[in-house]
């Protein structure tokens, strides 16, 4: 790459590397992976920086690339998750900070509990923002693949959360 390719490069990663970074952390529920996916991103990206032509679609390739990597680390035998018999004593809180604290905590761990691909739609399409179209295009699939993994994902976060939902609604 010349200069002029890797100081445009370089700003592209400045401006985006948090986002790029919290969208990961949404997919896999943990800071040091989406470090990692992150940067398995951004590697990517860099390799092939001078043979994009649409610069406008950059992020759509680095959230799918983020995507994918993180469903491949998914599959290997090591990244399996384990679950316990017993799970720790919820924190109390109090006040409005953290009400929203629990709300986040409980998303966070009841995402860590939808398969993978099935979270990666919810991500992109709740917490991302992204519509239908927009989904299937990041994740390379139809729309009713999207909105059929919508839907089971749903379930299985409804199911994950369950009676954690009731105590993240406010007292009437």
């Amino acid at each position: 790459m010349d200069q002029r390719d890797e100081q445009e490069f370089a700003e592209y990663f400045e401006a985006r590397r948090d986002a790029v970074r919290r969208t990961a952390y949404l997919l896999c529920g943990d800071w040091h992976r989406a470090d990692d996916l992150a940067q398995t991103a951004f590697v990517a990206l860099h390799r092939r920086w001078r043979k994009v032509r649409d610069r406008g679609a950059l992020d759509a390739y680095v959230r799918r690339t983020v995507v994918r990597a993180m469903i491949d680390e998914s599959r290997r035998p090591w990244r399996r998750e384990r679950f316990v018999e017993q799970l720790p004593e919820p924190t109390p809180t109090d006040g409005e900070v953290g009400d929203t604290v629990a709300t986040r905590s409980a998303l966070l761990d009841g995402l860590k509990q939808v398969p993978p691909r099935q979270r990666a739609v919810l991500v992109l399409r709740f917490l991302e923002g992204l519509d239908v179209a927009a989904t299937a295009e990041t994740l390379k699939c139809s729309e009713g693949t999207v909105k059929s993994q919508t839907a089971r994902g749903l379930a299985a976060l409804r199911e994950a959360l369950g009676d954690s939902l009731d105590d993240l609604r406010p007292a009437s």
